[in-house]
């Protein structure tokens, strides 16, 4: 067997000691698997720990140990978008490959980081960014190389997935679930980055990168979260053979319709998906991505998200390519001790660098999709001529209508389903709708996708 490969974990929370009972369960064969002995040398935690081996450094000098001559490989998972910067671009000015399971750093300032990490010739892994245990990325990165990814979508909140799971299933209203969230450790004390979508389009950014070739551009997903979502909408969708998922989208448009803009389109929103789709059925805190490629055409990757398991599983897949990369140097050559055949080894966002286009990302009122679409009116004649005339002269075609009985004396809801149209005509057909004197409220619209 070949020389011992030494591991830093900055970070001792769920993932960090997950990853270190991992190692421990399954020392033997990641040893078999890679041909070497993967060691922890170096832990970088803010106050000390009894439960950790001894033979293992603590520090609380997180800069320190990502430069330490004892560490081959550092693995971040403190999470945050400063410090955990700052010690990764440490890492790699110090010649040190890095895994890391932040999305949120990696959305916001992947770019800078991956460059840096190609001008000092090391590697910055990041399976464990989305989607927990799921490959999605060696997939989308390895397995699809040879397929044209016309468009992803994705459950990729587990947060988000379990609430509208709940609602659905038992009835219960979205206060109650995410109480009950927050209690089982699947939402924060503060909720924002998962019920407002933030968590999901971090992630996608991230996938449509992959799937694209394009830099990283979190600042153009479009992202609204589940907060507005009740019973009452939740149900006519399930009377309509549709369900409401919280999905991201990355699709790409070549303009060929009249009024499609050529790009790609990069959202995150509630969806109405049909109940027989295959993410329909992808329930609670899991998570699963659908992929549109040619030739391959769909497939679906399905699994747990999160948790100090999954998340684990991830990170030590990064670990075991790094391990092989720097197994494969020549250890007698201390002048390649850097080396890591980097020429050989998948470019971190899947294109050759000077190959991501600058494909332009489409603005949210060019997007098309279909709409569920709710209207509170009075119950009086001509009122739903009037609606499905302004919808007809803004070019949008209606594929189906229900009219529920009164919740309120002599005020009824309307539920309309569409046909895909870009948002812009939608927004000018809704405004003329609110305008009408028979509208008793604000037009509540959910977006529709049949995943075909």
């Amino acid at each position: 067997m070949s020389n011992s490969i030494k591991l830093a974990i900055l970070g001792l929370g769920t993932v960090g000691t997950g990853v270190i009972n991992l190692i421990n369960d399954n020392l033997n064969e990641l040893k078999r698997r890679s041909g070497h002995d993967i060691i922890i040398t170096e832990v970088g935690t803010r106050r000390h720990r009894d439960d950790i081996d001894p033979n293992i450094m603590q520090n609380s000098d997180l800069m320190a140990t990502a430069a330490s001559d004892n560490v081959d490989i550092v693995v971040e998972v403190i999470g945050g978008t400063t410090l955990a910067k700052d010690v990764i671009m440490h890492a790699i000015k110090n010649g040190k490959h890095v895994v890391t399971a932040n999305k949120a750093l990696l959305a916001e300032h992947g770019n800078e980081i991956f460059a840096f990490a190609e001008e000092h010739n090391v590697h910055v892994a990041y399976e464990a960014a989305v989607a927990g245990g799921i490959p999605i990325i060696k997939v989308m990165r390895e397995a699809l190389a040879a397929n044209k990814i016309d468009w992803l979508a994705g459950i990729i909140n587990g947060t988000g997935n379990f609430i509208m799971t709940e609602m659905r299933d038992k009835g219960r209203p979205f206060a109650d679930v995410l109480s009950e969230a927050q209690e089982l450790g699947y939402a924060e004390a503060d909720p924002t980055f998962d019920v407002e979508g933030i968590d999901a389009a971090h992630k996608l950014a991230l996938l449509a990168s992959i799937a694209f070739g394009i830099p990283l551009q979190f600042d153009k997903v479009y992202c609204e979260g589940i907060t507005g979502i009740t019973l009452q909408d939740v149900n006519y969708a399930e009377e309509l053979g549709y369900r409401i998922k919280h999905l991201g989208f990355a699709v790409r448009r070549d303009g060929q319709g009249n009024d499609e803009a050529s790009g790609i389109e990069l959202r995150v929103h509630p969806t109405l998906i049909p109940q027989d789709a295959l993410l329909a059925n992808v329930n609670g805190v899991k998570n699963a991505v659908l992929v549109n490629s040619h030739p391959l055409g769909q497939t679906l990757y399905c699994g747990d998200g999160a948790g100090a398991g999954a998340t684990a599983s991830a990170v030590m897949a990064d670990v075991m390519d790094l391990v092989r990369v720097l197994g494969s140097k020549d250890s007698s050559d201390e002048s390649n001790s850097n080396q890591n055949n980097h020429g050989h080894h998948v470019p971190h966002l899947a294109f050759i660098p000077e190959q991501l286009s600058d494909t332009p990302i489409l603005r949210a009122e060019q997007m098309i999709t279909g709409y569920y679409l709710r209207v509170h009116a009075y119950d009086s004649p001509g009122v739903l001529a009037d609606i499905t005339r302004i919808l007809s002269d803004a070019g949008i075609n209606i594929d189906a209508i229900l009219q529920k009985p009164a919740h309120k004396v002599g005020q009824v809801p309307v539920i309309i389903l569409t046909l895909p149209v870009v948002e812009s005509q939608m927004n000018l057909a809704i405004e003329k709708i609110e305008k009408l004197d028979t509208i008793t409220d604000k037009v509540v619209r959910i977006r529709l996708d049949e995943l075909a």
